[in-house]
């Protein structure tokens, strides 16, 4: 049955493969090798398969290798991109510390030019105290002239009634009497106009001085307000900050001041007079500004003790983000409590602000793990190493390497899962990496 099928099958392509002989020839015999046309369409068509095959193959191949190379310009692309950023952070940060500096340096030269002018304001006070003074005296010596010369022109009027009873003896003694009061009322006249003039310019020094105190304290009321505004402008950010990373900016500086609660420092509380008990508003301005600036200063070391910086120098990309996914091992929606950040086998992991290693080995899950306590009840941890290199107890600064980027513990690949607790509470790395970006 099958022959016969075959037959057929044979006849009918005969048309179109005509049956082939391939001769073999030998030193005492020739033979022959028949190739039927069903034996020729099978062979057809299995070359036509099989250079089907490897068209379909180079194709799939070369498509891989197009995907790929435009997958390795776009990454190119987004790394020279982040690289860009992260430059013009680099430079946002040194100009803002150069504008901090500039800022402290025009702040300590106000403050010398507000001292200076306060001096001279207190030399003028006294010296108008002085000049009032003198002036009240002035008047009350011009009061007492005035009536004792009002006194002695009485005393001459009734002198010259006296003479016109008397005897001319006595005439020539009242004469001379009246002369030496005459001389004597002279006198008198005199120093009153020369008290009345003292008065004048007395007078005319008190507006002067009046006029330079008001000058003084409307350019203390300039310098000030420069002043206030240099320090909003320069607090806004760090603020900024420490909001965005989720700390209580009231809790934050009364933290560090406890640490920092030594006595002295630079800055201190200025007075501006000692003859009254309560502040002036320039004092209470002041005293606002140096507050604003040790502000600062504490924003200044809690940046430096947080961890707000990248764990990672090297190029990497993020190959998992903060919250819910659907697990890389197939066990559904779960929730992810920090970052994965990937990257090869070996590259250094840095610890992203100040702080003590609180556990340092193989933790489930996490593989060789790292945990590091920082001020302020925050914590990070560093998963999937494939070697630590610190210890339990060890302290540690910002920048510092404390480990590898591996693949142990629960992890399909080489990266590193980077994690943030505040006071036992996971929150978003981002938040405290886009933090310190907006400053740093």
């Amino acid at each position: 049955m099958l022959k016969r099928f075959a037959s057929r099958i044979n006849t009918a392509l005969d048309r179109h493969l005509p049956e082939q002989r391939l001769y073999l020839k030998s030193d005492t015999q020739t033979r022959f090798i028949r190739i039927r046309p069903l034996t020729q369409l099978a062979a057809l068509s299995g070359s036509v398969a099989f250079v089907g095959w490897g068209m379909v193959a180079s194709a799939i191949v070369l498509m891989d290798g197009v995907s790929t190379g435009s997958g390795k310009m776009a990454a190119a692309r987004q790394q020279a991109i982040y690289e860009q950023h992260l430059n013009a952070i680099s430079d946002e940060r040194d100009m803002r510390a150069d504008e901090a500096a500039q800022a402290q340096r025009r702040f300590n030269a106000a403050l010398d030019e507000v001292s200076q002018m306060q001096s001279r304001l207190l030399l003028a006070e006294d010296r108008r105290r002085e000049l009032q003074a003198g002036l009240e005296a002035v008047q009350g010596m011009l009061r007492t002239t005035v009536d004792e010369r009002d006194a002695a022109r009485d005393d001459a009027r009734q002198l010259k009634v006296a003479l016109a009873d008397r005897t001319d003896g006595d005439a020539a003694e009242a004469g001379a009497l009246l002369t030496a009061m005459t001389d004597a009322l002279a006198d008198t006249t005199r120093e009153r106009d020369a008290a009345a003039e003292t008065a004048m310019i007395a007078s005319a020094e008190t507006d002067e001085l009046s006029e330079q105190r008001a000058a003084m304290q409307a350019r203390n009321d300039a310098i000030f307000t420069q002043l206030e505004e240099a320090v909003s402008t320069s607090m806004e950010p760090l603020d900024r900050m420490f909001r965005a990373a989720g700390l209580d900016t009231d809790d934050l500086l009364r933290e560090v001041r406890k640490g920092y609660s030594g006595a002295g420092g630079p800055l201190s509380s200025i007075s501006m007079s000692t003859m009254s008990a309560t502040s002036s508003p320039e004092e209470e301005r002041a005293n606002a500004i140096l507050k604003g600036l040790q502000d600062m200063d504490i924003y200044r070391i809690a940046a430096m003790r947080a961890p707000l910086s990248m764990p990672l120098e090297a190029r990497f990309r993020y190959s998992s983000p903060f919250g819910y996914r659907n697990d890389p091992k197939g066990a559904g929606r779960r929730f992810h409590a920090g970052v994965d950040m990937a990257a090869p086998i070996g590259t250094p992991i840095l610890a992203t602000g100040d702080g003590t290693v609180i556990r340092a080995g193989w933790v489930n899950g996490y593989g060789n793990m790292v945990e590091i306590r920082h001020n302020f009840g925050i914590e990070t941890r560093y998963g999937h190493m494939s070697k630590i290199r610190v210890k339990a107890g060890d302290k540690v600064s910002r920048g510092d390497q404390i480990g590898d980027m591996g693949s142990t513990g629960r992890s399909t690949g080489s990266h590193l899962h980077y994690e943030v607790r505040v006071g036992d509470k996971v929150v978003n790395p981002m938040t405290f990496i886009k933090a310190g970006k907006d400053v740093f």
